[in-house]
């Protein structure tokens, strides 16, 4: 503020001074105006100075200036030298974030809006066979052809990562995770898990393989219990009481396993076998009222029922898996839920498309399970569950069943509110599209 009062003085002066020059003259506007042309050539010699160090092909130091001239080459130079340490700054930042990702292992590829290829790692060169003298620039989709991927990339859920076929190497399984980041950018993560498919594989066959030769001796051995329990029965042998309850429990526990290595198979058959490509109308409300029926001879009388049908859209999928994963959820809420609760399955409207609820108002789960539930053999209460005679695999098949149907399961439970257990079906899997309300 200072330099500019005294350039301000320094215009009033030449004005000042010669307009009285020129009125000793009798030429006053004429001394005015030479005033003028004096303060705009020293104006425009500073501004060739500026301009001329501001085309130096580097950073110099200023020019000298008088006043405010000076000041602005001063706080001019001092910004050009805070933006070039703050340049300086993000070089350094943007060269380690550059190394660091060359050292991972893991595929990193950026994306622009639309899509298109802008950076990659060399880690994604080599799995995704990009090349940086010719790709960059095209569509992600151009490269990663796989069905799955495009489906993948199209929808804006990236919650749940995609697998897919490497492009580049035969027999080798991606993991492939989009992130939205910036003015919806797109960052692609890209791991191979070929290995851990392999093990995973030899995890299925070895736990198939193991039920399918249990089924047979458990069979036999079952067999042999029944002839045993009904000959006591009908007494035409002397079994003692002893020996009798004992065949009894061996005839329980042995049922159990049955009940076990079946449980084994089909989510041995869900998870090996192909994704779900039947497409045959599915009536869920018909479905939801069997299995009501069941699940209330079942209880016997000591829990409450309620149906409730907004929704009599059919669903497009297989009918045996559906009614094993709804029967199961309302099966699992007669076991775990105390005497005189209340079980309700609702089949209604969802945003998305449908969806099939089990809610109880049983004694609730805690937060801290609700992420495992889904896990195979995992208990929240493992005595409890002994005692009902649940496998523990009940939720796993469920959640593969969905899975298989493009849909997802919600579960929502707290301690002492009950719990609610949510099947969302997307609207491509529903057989009659909903009509739109008349206006």
């Amino acid at each position: 503020m200072h330099y500019w009062t005294n350039e301000i003085w320094r215009l009033s002066y030449l004005v000042i001074g010669f307009g009285l020059l020129g009125l000793l003259i009798g030429a006053g506007g004429w001394g005015v105006a030479l005033g003028l042309a004096v303060h705009m050539t020293f104006t425009l010699w500073h501004l060739k100075k500026l301009y001329g160090w501001l085309e130096a092909p580097v950073m110099q130091k200023p020019p000298s200036g008088d006043g405010v001239w000076g000041d602005l080459f001063d706080r001019l130079y001092r910004y050009q030298k805070s933006q070039a340490q703050l340049q300086g700054r993000l070089r350094r930042v943007l060269t380690r974030v550059e190394e660091s990702s060359e050292a991972m292992q893991d595929g990193i590829v950026m994306l622009d809006r639309a899509g298109h290829l802008d950076w990659w790692n060399s880690a994604a060169e080599r799995m995704l066979g990009l090349d940086a003298r010719h790709d960059r620039g095209h569509h992600i989709t151009n490269y990663l052809r796989d069905p799955a991927f495009i489906q993948y990339f199209n929808q804006a859920d990236y919650s749940e990562p995609v697998f897919l076929s490497s492009p580049a190497h035969d027999g080798r399984t991606i993991e492939a995770r989009i992130t939205v980041f910036g003015d919806n950018e797109r960052l692609v993560l890209a791991r191979d898990v070929t290995r851990l498919q392999r093990l995973e594989q030899t995890r299925r066959d070895f736990v198939a393989n193991v039920s399918h030769e249990l089924r047979t001796p458990l069979t036999v051995v079952s067999g042999y219990l029944e002839t045993f329990l009904d000959q006591a029965d009908q007494q035409e042998s002397p079994v003692p009481p002893r020996l009798k309850r004992a065949f009894g429990q061996m005839q329980s526990q042995t049922r159990r396993m049955q009940s076990l290595v079946d449980d084994l198979l089909t989510l041995s058959r869900l998870e090996t076998s192909e994704r779900q490509t039947e497409r045959q109308p599915v009536d869920i409300a018909a479905l939801c009222r069997e299995i009501h029926t069941d699940a209330a001879s079942l209880s016997n009388g000591r829990h409450q029922f309620t149906l409730s049908l907004d929704e009599h859209r059919t669903i497009l999928g297989d009918a045996n898996e559906l009614r094993s994963a709804l029967s199961n959820l309302v099966i699992n809420a007669v076991r775990y839920t105390p005497d005189g609760t209340t079980i309700t399955l609702r089949y209604l409207d969802h945003p998305r498309g449908a969806m099939v609820e089990v809610i109880d108002d049983g004694d609730g789960i805690p937060k801290t399970h609700l992420s495992r539930l889904t896990e195979r053999f995992y208990r929240v209460d493992k005595s409890r569950s002994t005692q009902s005679g649940g496998t523990g695999l009940g939720l796993a098949i469920v959640k593969h069943v969905l899975l298989r149907h493009d849909a997802r399961l919600e579960i929502e439970s707290d301690v002492g509110q009950g719990a609610t257990f949510r099947c969302v079906f997307p609207a491509s899997r529903l057989a009659v599209p909903k009509k739109p309300q008349q206006m």
